[in-house]
């Protein structure tokens, strides 16, 4: 197999730019490089996750997850020459579909919080959704596959329902939203 990455230091990322998989060179501060930077911060968020004992029942699901950002990532850097496969995002959705079997029906928004895990369940999520809202805005001005904005979408819906779970099932009440009349 061939090696794909022989150096780490290259230093020719020292004048602002980084090289992309297509061979340009973008600007580090580009709305695309902060897209690509923030789906792999959420990344490594799903790998904090796959190590918590509450979800190893799910270890499988978050490796796939991982597996996917990169693809994810990759197609941002290759500008969309390489699209990223919707099938992952009908797998993610039945995922969401057989964990949400397991939940109660919700009758209010929820807060997030209860147990510790759940909270960075949670985390995880709304670094999803700024991930997603930076694709979307690239997507404005470089060439975005949408099947890439679909999938980190479907991704937040199933870290909501994720951190439901963990709740649910360690017997930790779901603390709901109460709109108070603050004056």
């Amino acid at each position: 197999m061939r090696k794909r990455i022989t150096k780490v230091t290259t230093k020719t990322g020292d004048d602002g730019t980084t090289s992309m998989a297509d061979g340009s060179r973008t600007v580090k501060s580009s709305q695309l490089i902060k897209a690509i930077g923030e789906v792999d911060e959420l990344n490594s968020w799903i790998g904090l996750l796959s190590s918590l004992t509450e979800l190893s029942d799910q270890n499988l699901v978050l490796k796939n997850i991982q597996n996917c950002l990169f693809d994810i990532g990759g197609s941002l850097t290759m500008k969309s020459k390489i699209t990223f496969n919707p099938k992952h995002t009908k797998i993610l959705e039945e995922s969401i579909a057989k964990l949400n079997k397991e939940l109660p029906d919700l009758d209010n928004f929820i807060l997030p919080g209860g147990h510790e895990n759940s909270s960075k369940v949670h985390i995880t999520r709304t670094v999803c959704r700024r991930a997603e809202r930076s694709i979307v805005k690239a997507y404005k001005s470089e060439i975005v596959d949408t099947n890439c904005i679909a999938y980190v979408n479907r991704l937040s819906d199933f870290l909501f329902i994720l951190a439901r779970k963990i709740n649910i099932d360690l017997g930790i009440k779901e603390i709901t939203w109460s709109q108070e009349d603050l004056t």
